[in-house]
């Protein structure tokens, strides 16, 4: 207990401190808060999500001491919560088969277990970046008028300090950029977490503390359910006020979860090919540089998700049956 103890203090002092790096102003300090939520998420997923608490709630308490309430809330909601919370769902798993009386006079056998999908793994993920943002645009304002006028002043002051002689073309500029700065966050909230999972799985299963076998990755797909999600959430995004502006946020959310299951799709549709390998790293590279080109994964994702594109290939590609004689 006494271990689990200084891993947990140890975890949380890390992810508090880097956290906290953002306060300096350094460029390397922005790397290390996006990367805040790794110490516990590794503290979770090797030693179990209890240790994860005892560091969130630790470092949250000594956030709070040293910086105020605001900086102890901030880091429960956006770091402590979902490290916790995710490296729960990776551990999740449950029996398949029914246990009769019978296995008692059986040799004990490993158990077959299954986990939690990667999948529904997505999708928490899409719904605490989604939480985080309007969480941290509430901060701002609680009508959208008030979100949308304190982001124009708060860029305006950065563009001004690091160009004195802004001109009037700016504003406009501007103000495109608080029309998707909202949907832009919930992406790098999104990937951030979805990097930091992945990390944290990497490092326990390197050190052998990761109990779960490496998920199948090109099998990772969102419930059904999320394409209506998609739908409602697009359709409240022409209403406009602060419910536009929170279906904004969640239907960015939702499309990136649709992105990384297109990537996924590409993995599966590719097995075939000899140069798999330089196409992969060429899109990749692609998305990487430019970015917008993610919007073909988007849409490979929801093609998959309603024609079932894996399905029909992996069928296709399973040998015929033998004949029966």
């Amino acid at each position: 207990m006494m271990t689990l103890g200084l891993i947990a203090l140890i975890a949380g002092a890390a992810s508090a401190l880097m956290f906290a790096s953002i306060v300096s102003g350094a460029l390397i300090s922005l790397v290390l808060f996006y990367l805040a939520p790794l110490p516990l998420m590794v503290a979770s997923i090797g030693w179990g999500p209890f240790c994860a608490s005892l560091g969130g709630i630790a470092a949250a308490i000594g956030l709070g001491a040293l910086f105020g309430l605001p900086y102890c809330i901030a880091f429960a909601v956006t770091v402590a919560l979902p490290a916790w919370w995710l490296g729960h769902l990776v551990l999740l798993s449950r029996r398949l088969g029914p246990v009769g009386p019978e296995a008692a006079t059986e040799p004990p056998a490993e158990p077959e277990l299954e986990w939690y999908p990667v999948g529904r793994i997505l999708l928490w993920i899409a719904g605490f970046a989604a939480l985080t943002t309007i969480a941290a645009l509430l901060t701002l304002g609680t009508d959208a008028e008030t979100i949308t006028s304190t982001l124009r002043r708060g860029l305006m002051r950065l563009l001004r300090t690091a160009d004195p002689q802004t001109s009037g073309e700016a504003g406009q500029f501007v103000d495109a950029l608080v029309l998707i700065a909202p949907a832009a966050a919930t992406i790098v909230a999104m990937m951030t977490l979805t990097l930091n999972l992945w990390l944290s799985g990497k490092i326990t299963a390197t050190s052998g503390r990761l109990l779960r076998p490496w998920p199948d990755m090109m099998t990772a797909e969102l419930p059904p359910m999320t394409l209506v999600a998609l739908c409602i959430a697009l359709a409240f995004c022409f209403t406009g006020g602060l419910l536009a502006m929170v279906a904004q946020i969640t239907t960015a959310a939702l499309m990136m979860g649709y992105a990384l299951t297109g990537f996924a799709v590409l993995h599966t549709l590719t097995l075939a090919l000899k140069s798999r390998t330089f196409w992969l790293g060429s899109t990749y590279a692609v998305v990487v540089v430019f970015g917008w080109p993610v919007i073909a994964m988007v849409i490979l994702g929801l093609a998959d998700a309603v024609f079932g594109f894996r399905e029909r290939f992996l069928r296709r590609r399973q040998p015929p049956p033998l004949p029966t004689s």
